[in-house]
């Protein structure tokens, strides 16, 4: 009953789904609503109201059905967001089919889960940036991308903003869907730069849920701030006596509210400056460090107005003002006579470098007595020495100058006075070193090694070569060249190399090139390094065969497993790449396997020449690269023929056929036709025939075309011709070297009736005197490659062998006294000129009159 009951239930479903699949469902839907979130077993509503007991659902997921009452009851708890995505439109709805009443009416339900405010709204990011230029005008709205979001669903799922926090400034708007943060009171940067709001995001159900993040925004500067002099710059400075060049005088101060490069600010002197101070002073531009140009000694005062502008980006230059005194020297000190020996010009010294110790200078002291002052160099140095000479100094170099040491050289030469040691003067002598092609280019590295993949294209960079020349100008530019340039170029003033061409790594797979780099002087000097190319494979060379097409010869008798012939097989790319993975025959059911670690075509079984004498593979070899490419030749195999199969006669059909020929047949006529096939080939299936035995045994009237088998009368038929005539033709084939051979009996009635004769038998003595092997003319006498069939053939000749000898034995003995008897029967012999045909296998020819009784007289 449970079982029948269950079949009925599934029986009405399906039949139920059926008819909704058709349209065949008749009726409005009943409806309910349900609240998501409420407990398990909260009645929705009431079938009974609309249609009689019994009541069944047919889907029960979510609800269920007293089937009495008709009361509808939650499964469980039913979440409206899982059940239907905020994306989905329109109602939630739980779709579900019923039959009710006696008649089985089916009914469509649907169920709409209402929503609650159950999900809070919630931002992706917790923190929100956002930048603004600080003269964005009031009004203007930037938007905002991380807008909140909640899964709720109608005003469940509204959500309202607004800002906390903003001071003010800011306030958020609409565009559509979207969210915009509007600026509402002028910003400053210079007064605020970062502002830190909360923006709340609060939806619109009866019980609002809220959420917030920080929001930081940020003011961008625009230059709308020039530079200003700073109330504590300097107006006036002093030079003191004997300034030095380089000292500071004073150092003024500007400031730009702006930030960056909106706030940078360069000083320079005004153009309306005196060329006076223009050749005193220097100005720093990004400091505003004003310094001694040169050095300076007075002997009258002198007082300078600098005219100091400060300048930034977009704004009108501001200017300063700087007074500045230089206090001339009391009275007259001692100074220093220059006369220049060396080469100089503008008094500076110009000298060559690597030049031996050379004089610069003679130094005369002036305006002061004798002995009461002396000159000496300011520091020890190891360079220039100052030596007393016929009352002057003598300013020379102590070795020779290099110029990649150091290009300029000031002199300090400093008058002493002699008693105090105290400084009463102090000159400078510049030295500027020429520089000479004394430095040959040098290479980073003597030897360079890089790889390049094959199959490059035309023009890709390879490497960079750099050698470096310490010295100056054209001595010191470097050009490049490779002496062995094959595929390679060289940039003669980068010492970038590329390829001109792609290359073959099978081709060749390194390279050696020498790099050359000379320099500017005459005669250049240069260097030399060695840059190592290596080609790294691409698997582009497929598994290459030596030829397309191979074709062997094999005989049909090979054994399994022997070779048939090599399938060698190559790849010219290097490791995986190069590396023949798999070679195999796509054939399906040939007797031939490729033996890929021989490579060579192997049989896996026999092969018939007449069953198939050619075969045609396919053979696929497969490198290992990635991905892998592959190469199909073709191999042909021919069978050749062994001599395995005997001649088989076809006609006549049997060794008891027989055929009536009328006496006035006429000499020549053809009787009857041998016809045999043999399923050989060549050689091998030539066919001869042969007539090895008659019955009667005397000369037979009848004979056979070796070659195609005809059956001729060779003389006309005679009255001791009448009656049967037995003969056995062998049918024989050109095997070498031992061919195979079929026996069959054609009989022959001479008979002035036509009528239809009749064989029972053939003659029994002849068969017993012919192989076996000779007897069988419709049947397949193929000899089986069988070992112990052998060994008992072999046996039963030993056992015959023994049994004849033994029989030779007897007789001798029975017959040895009848020696009459015995010669009786040779004078019968060569009375009737019996002569044998065939020594092997002793046929005799009768020529008496009277067949009958001499063959019963050979017989006895």
């Amino acid at each position: 009953m449970q079982f029948k009951s269950l079949w009925i239930k599934a029986s009405a479903k399906c039949w139920v789904l059926l008819l909704a699949f058709v349209g065949q469902i008749q009726g409005q839907a009943l409806r309910f609503t349900i609240r998501e979130e409420q407990e398990v077993g909260i009645k929705i509503g009431s079938l009974s109201t609309n249609y009689s007991a019994p009541y069944q659902l047919l889907n029960e997921k979510y609800i269920w059905v007293n089937e009495s009452t008709g009361d509808l009851f939650t499964t469980e708890r039913i979440d409206r967001e899982i059940l239907c995505p905020s994306e989905t439109p329109g109602n939630c709805d739980i779709s579900f089919y019923a039959l009710v009443s006696p008649e089985s009416e089916v009914v469509k339900i649907v169920v709409t889960v209402e929503d609650i405010n159950d999900n809070v709204p919630y931002f992706q990011q917790s923190e929100i940036y956002l930048s603004i230029p600080e003269d964005a005008p009031i009004g203007s709205a930037f938007p905002l991308d991380d807008q909140a979001q909640d899964e709720d669903a109608g005003n469940n799922g509204m959500i309202l903003y607004h800002l906390e926090s903003s001071g003010g400034f800011f306030g958020i708007t609409r565009d559509g869907d979207q969210l915009q943060l509007m600026v509402e009171k002028d910003l400053d940067r210079e007064t605020l730069e970062n502002h830190s709001l909360i923006l709340v995001a609060i939806d619109e159900g009866l019980v609002p849920l809220s959420a917030t993040a920080n929001l930081t925004v940020t003011v961008t500067d625009v230059n709308d701030n020039c530079p200003e002099f700073d109330s504590d710059s300097p107006g006036t400075a002093t030079v003191p006596v004997l300034g030095i060049k380089g000292s500071p005088v004073a150092q003024l101060k500007a400031k730009d509210k702006d930030a960056g490069q909106n706030g940078q600010i360069t000083f320079s002197f005004s153009p309306q400056i005196s060329d006076r101070a223009k050749t005193l002073f220097h100005m720093e531009s990004h400091t505003g460090l004003i310094s001694l140009a040169v050095d300076v000694r007075l002997d009258s005062p002198e007082e300078h107005m600098l005219k100091v502008v400060a300048n930034s980006p977009l704004c009108s230059p501001v200017q300063a003002h700087l007074a500045v005194y230089i206090e001339p020297v009391a009275h007259l000190e001692p100074a220093i006579k220059i006369k220049f020996v060396a080469d100089h010009k503008n008094q500076v010294v110009m000298l060559p470098e690597s030049k031996n110790s050379t004089v610069l200078a003679l130094l005369e002291l002036k305006d002061t007595p004798a002995g009461k002052s002396f000159l000496s160099l300011e520091e020890d140095s190891t360079i220039f020495s100052l030596k007393a000479q016929a009352g002057g100094y003598l300013l020379k170099t102590s070795k020779p100058l290099d110029y990649e040491t150091c290009s300029e050289y000031d002199i300090t030469i400093v008058i002493v006075d002699a008693q105090s040691t105290h400084l009463l003067g102090r000159e400078v002598i510049k030295v500027v070193v020429e520089d000479v092609n004394d430095n040959a280019p040098k290479f980073e590295q003597a030897r360079y090694e890089t790889t390049i993949m094959e199959n490059n294209d035309p023009g890709f960079f390879l490497c960079k070569v750099t050698a470096t020349d310490a010295d100056s100008g054209e001595f010191g530019k470097v050009r490049y060249s490779l002496l062995n340039t094959g595929p390679f170029r060289i940039n003669e003033e980068s010492g970038v190399i590329t390829v001109f061409k792609s290359l073959d790594r099978e081709q060749e797979e390194k390279h050696r090139l020498t790099v050359h780099a000379w320099d500017g002087g005459v005669p250049p000097q240069e260097d030399f390094a060695t840059l190592c190319v290596t080609v790294l494979d691409m698997n582009d060379n497929p598994p290459t065969f030596p030829t397309p097409h191979f074709s062997f010869f094999v005989s049909e008798s090979i054994l399994q497993l022997s070779k048939v012939g090599n399938v060698p097989v190559s790849d010219a790319d290097k490791g995986d790449n190069g590396r023949v993975v798999n070679v195999h025959i796509l054939n399906d059911n040939v007797p031939f396997a490729i033996d890929i670690f021989q490579g060579c075509l192997r049989s896996t079984a026999e092969v018939d020449r007449e069953i198939q004498g050619r075969y045609e593979l396919l053979v696929v070899a497969i490198d290992g690269g990635s991905p892998s490419l592959s190469t199909t030749v073709r191999i042909t195999v021919f069978v050749e023929d062994v001599n395995d199969n005997r001649p088989r006669v076809i006609l006549p059909s049997s060794n008891l056929s027989c055929l009536t020929i009328t006496p006035s047949t006429r000499a020549g006529s053809l009787v009857t036709k041998i016809y045999a096939i043999d399923e050989d080939s060549g050689m091998n299936s030539d066919i001869t025939y042969q007539i090895v035995a008659s019955l009667p045994a005397h000369h037979s009237p009848f004979q056979i075309d070796k070659w195609s088998g005809n059956i001729s009368l060779g003389q006309s038929l005679r009255g001791e011709d009448y009656g049967m005539h037995h003969l056995f033709i062998v049918v024989c084939d050109g095997g070498k070297p031992d061919p195979l051979q079929t026996g069959v009996w054609v009989n022959l009635l001479v008979n002035e009736s036509l009528g239809k004769c009749h064989v029972k038998d053939v003659p029994k003595y002849l068969l017993a005197t012919l192989p076996p092997s000779a007897l069988s003319s419709n049947r397949d006498c193929r000899c089986e490659s069988n070992g112990w069939l052998l060994f008992l053939c072999a046996l039963g000749l030993i056992l015959l062998s023994v049994c004849v000898l033994l029989a030779a034995v007897g007789v001798f003995i029975k017959h040895r006294g009848t020696r009459r008897k015995v010669d009786k029967k040779s004078a019968w012999v060569n009375r009737h000129e019996l002569k044998p045909l065939n020594q092997k296998n002793q046929i005799y020819s009768i020529s008496s009159k009277n067949k009958k009784t001499q063959i019963n007289e050979l017989l006895t």
